[in-house]
C-alpha cells in the first residue's frame, strides 16, 4: 500500500534529480540558476521532512511532562533550523550568482 508520506518522498526526490539535471544538461546560465534554485529548495524541504515526525508534539516542552516522554514524541527541531540558516544563505548566493550573469551578459554584448 503506498501512503502519502512515500508519495511526497518520491516527489521530493524527483525534483531534486530535476535540479541536478538542469544545473548539469543546460547551457543557458539563467537556466542553471534557475535549477539550482530548485535543487536547494527541494532540498531544503527534504531535510525539513526528515526531521518530521506523523503526529509529533511541536519542539516546546510543556509544564508537567517529563523530558523522556516529550523526547519520544515531539517533533525534531534541528532541521528546521538549518533549513532556515540554509534558506539565508542560498539566498544570497542565488543574488551573487544573478549578479554574476548578469555581469557576463553585459561583457558578452
Amino acid at each position: 500500500m503506498i501512503n502519502l508520506w512515500s508519495v511526497a518522498i518520491v516527489s521530493l526526490v524527483l525534483t531534486m534529480v530535476l535540479g541536478i539535471y538542469g544545473v548539469t544538461a543546460r547551457k543557458d546560465l539563467v537556466k542553471k540558476l534557475i535549477s539550482l534554485t530548485i535543487l536547494g529548495d527541494s532540498a531544503n524541504a527534504f531535510v525539513v521532512a526528515l526531521g518530521y515526525r506523523i503526529n509529533g508534539k511541536p519542539p516546546i516542552l510543556p509544564s508537567g511532562e517529563s523530558v523522556a516522554t516529550f523526547a519520544k514524541t515531539a517533533v525534531d527541531p534541528l532541521p528546521q533550523a538549518l533549513v532556515i540558516t540554509a534558506v539565508v544563505i542560498g539566498m544570497a548566493i542565488n543574488v551573487l550568482l544573478a549578479f554574476a550573469i548578469v555581469q557576463l551578459r553585459r561583457v558578452e554584448t
